[in-house]
């Protein structure tokens, strides 16, 4: 038989061509026999055999080739530490470096400037990878948010509204303010590999309207469509209705707003003195509407609108808004998936 050389095997069938000569060999076949009948070479068979005897069958089996784990990187463990922990904690413009994004090459460009080590583009990715980090499209924040305000008003302004609804048997709504545009067209469209897809334009007539809501934990939504300026008048009517329809169910609305202007002003500060038994509002952080739940309806409502033909009219796009916020308004599960986003689940 044709020698074969078990160089070449990979270690699955390296260990069963060992145990293969084990047997033989403990049914009482010589080596000489043995080597005939496998194939291998007199050096392998003998080697396996000795193996047996010293330490049975666990002494056979092979053990794993090539380069052990971290062999070759040129970061050491601590190192790779410093880097995940900054690339975690700080953005690369807070770090002085000249890009927007953490990509390869600003990783990179981290790396040799703070421990004077030149990585390739894919010796970086590689890094990355065995980090778990992956690319992913970055969510907007404003650049005046402050973190810490963020923080406060999460882990101990928030609970303390939630607290007080809670003793005085109110509910909590989160309210926002959004507009719609006849020429907002959103979604993706197929179209031939390298060739765009193209959207027709409505026409030169842009119309715009404006629509105040808000949502609750238990599935309720409440709207009102605004054609022209939102202004402190508007919201007072918004208001009044929200606090007449929750006054019927025998609860007082404690309100989550943004900062927007018109949330400060005398007329509406006045109002809602008058009216404190029946409706208080809370302000978020400045800059800061993530933590709203009522920015997944506005966007929810855009994408519905943003994904039909576009239409001419404000009419027509008045029917498409109201059309959609009926429809969620009489699906609570809806409502209540708002609250499932990761960055406002606290609030479910």
């Amino acid at each position: 038989m044709e020698k074969e050389d078990a160089r070449g095997h990979d270690v699955v069938r390296l260990h069963e061509r060992r145990k293969q000569v084990v047997r033989l060999h403990r049914s009482g076949m010589g080596v000489m026999r043995i080597k005939e009948l496998t194939g291998l070479s007199y050096p392998t068979v003998r080697r396996t055999i000795d193996l047996f005897e010293e330490g049975g069958w666990a002494a056979i089996k092979p053990a794993a080739r090539g380069r052990s784990t971290g062999d070759g990187r040129r970061l050491t463990p601590e190192q790779e530490e410093l880097i995940r922990r900054m690339i975690c904690d700080k953005r690369p413009e807070q770090l002085k470096l000249d890009f927007a994004l953490w990509t390869r090459a600003a990783v990179m460009e981290l790396i040799l400037r703070e421990l004077g080590i030149r990585l390739s583009v894919r010796g970086t990715g590689k890094y990355l990878e065995r980090w778990g980090f992956t690319p992913r499209k970055p969510v907007k924040r404003a650049y005046e948010q402050n973190p810490e305000a963020v923080r406060r008003w999460l882990e101990e302004e928030y609970p303390a509204i939630e607290a007080r609804a809670e003793a005085e048997d109110g509910e909590i709504h989160w309210g926002d303010e959004t507009a719609l545009v006849n020429t907002d067209v959103r979604g993706r469209s197929y179209s031939p590999r390298g060739k765009t897809p193209v959207t027709m334009a409505v026409g030169s007539r842009r119309e715009k309207l404006s629509m105040i809501s808000t949502v609750n934990k238990r599935g309720k939504a409440s709207w009102m469509i605004i054609d022209g300026a939102f202004n402190h008048e508007r919201l007072i009517e918004f208001l009044e209705a929200l606090a007449t329809q929750d006054r019927d169910a025998g609860k007082k609305v404690f309100l989550i707003l943004d900062n927007l202007g018109v949330h400060h002003c005398k007329p509406v500060k006045q109002w809602l003195v008058e009216h404190k038994d029946a409706i208080e509002v809370f302000h978020l952080p400045s800059y800061s509407p993530e933590p709203s739940p009522d920015e997944r309806l506005n966007a929810d409502l855009k994408h519905a609108v943003g994904t039909k033909v576009p239409v001419r009219t404000k009419e027509r796009l008045r029917a498409a808004a109201d059309e959609h916020m009926r429809f969620v308004s009489g699906n609570q599960a809806r409502v209540r998936s708002y609250f499932q986003d990761p960055v406002v689940k606290y609030a479910a």
